[in-house]
């Protein structure tokens, strides 16, 4: 608290200075005015100016008030009690001690420069009282009376100053706390928004290019033989990708402020056609709905349809044409999504261990979908030799940000 920062700027510095010599002066020059009208017990020339030089630096050291305000009032409090102990006139000697009880409770760290401004008065008063003790006539003592009060009310204006400043810097903390705190809120939405998008168009891409992989090899390997059926693949192939392009144009359309048709969400109302797709590609679906799928939450309804198209798309790429089971169960609280296959129909190459044992992103990004639903998913292969992935998405899923 004592040590103020050495680089104040100059406009402050110029102000406490401008202040201090105002105070000298007014001091000086008013003490002077009244003695020469009423005179004085003690003049101020006694032990070699001494008063003088009392009123004069209690006057000027308030050009350092902000850099030292204990200080300040140590040495104004000191020059107070000498000069008023000594007997010299009273008169406007009292300002510059004024000035440092509140710059000492304005500037300073709020108990503890309180506490010293609180033990200063207190001795202050106690020394004037005892001056004044024989002061001719009484009614003089009156002035006392005022020096104590003049104190305690600078003083307490100099906390008022100091809170009003503390409630305001406080409260410009906390603006600015709360700007950053929606500047990260911003962010993590566009983050998440981001992820969200990556996902979709994972999905999206993962699952058309699966798709047109193996009708593309249809295509290649029927040309010539049946024609009939490489345009039917060929028309697959055209469906898949205007399909896949009409998606990731929904996807992507909330990157462009236009107003551009859109299609609907992907969601269960579209399982039939992501079965059609499946079973086009080689998989023998059936999908078993233990109960009504319709009126889902749009993010659980989503969720549950990247799913499916996900566990296809692996299914496709590292098994080919094999037999699918699909369950769809939704009870009072919860979607059950189970999508079971029964293996390679014939042995794999190599070594015949099944790719997907490894968690893949595939997986990965259909636990990752389930987790921010406050859901979970199981993928672990069966004892038939297939694989199986089970989804449980809660109906009111409380870490939704879809």
């Amino acid at each position: 608290m004592e040590h103020r920062a050495g680089s104040r700027p100059l406009r402050v510095v110029a102000h406490d200075v401008v202040l201090a010599l105002l105070v000298t002066v007014m001091q000086v020059q008013g003490t002077v005015a009244k003695v020469a009208v009423e005179g004085a017990p003690r003049p101020l020339t006694d032990f070699g100016n001494l008063g003088y030089a009392l009123l004069v630096v209690s006057g000027l050291v308030l050009a350092v008030r902000r850099r030292w305000p204990v200080a300040v009032f140590v040495t104004a409090a000191l020059a107070s009690l000498v000069y008023y102990g000594l007997d010299f006139p009273d008169a406007p000697g009292w300002l510059g001690l004024f000035v440092a009880l509140y710059t000492l409770a304005a500037y300073g760290d709020g108990r503890r420069s309180l506490v010293i401004a609180g033990v200063g008065v207190t001795v202050l008063a106690v020394g004037w009282l005892v001056a004044a003790a024989d002061i001719e006539p009484r009614a003089a003592i009156g002035w006392v009376f005022f020096r104590i009060g003049a104190s305690v009310m600078s003083a307490a204006l100099g906390e008022s100053v100091r809170s009003r400043r503390v409630i305001a810097a406080d409260a410009q903390r906390r603006a600015e706390l709360a700007e950053r705190s929606r500047e990260e809120a911003a962010r993590a939405r566009v983050d998440a928004e981001r992820l969200r998008i990556a996902r979709e168009v994972h999905d999206t891409v993962a699952h058309a290019i699966a798709i047109i992989n193996v009708q593309s090899g249809v295509t290649a390997h029927v040309l010539d033989k049946r024609p009939e059926q490489a345009r039917e693949a060929l028309r697959a192939i055209e469906l898949t990708s205007a399909r896949a392009l009409r998606e990731m144009r929904t996807i992507l359309g909330v990157l462009r402020d236009d107003h551009d048709s859109r299609v609907p969400q992907a969601g269960l109302e579209q399982v039939d056609e992501l079965v059609a797709k499946a079973r086009e590609a080689g998989l023998d679906v059936t999908v078993e709905a233990s109960s009504p799928v319709a009126s889902l939450p749009s993010a659980v309804d989503g969720a549950a349809y990247r799913i499916l198209q996900e566990a296809f798309t692996n299914v496709i790429r590292h098994v080919g044409p094999t037999r699918v089971t699909v369950v769809l169960s939704a009870g009072v609280d919860v979607l059950e999504v189970r999508v079971t296959d029964e293996g390679r129909r014939t042995p794999p190459p190599g070594d015949g261990t099944d790719m997907r044992a490894e968690p893949g992103r595939g997986i990965v990004g259909m636990r990752e979908r389930c987790q921010l639903l406050g859901g979970e998913l199981d993928a672990e292969p069966t004892r038939r030799g297939g694989f199986e992935v089970r989804a449980r998405l809660p109906l009111a899923p409380d870490g939704s940000r879809r």
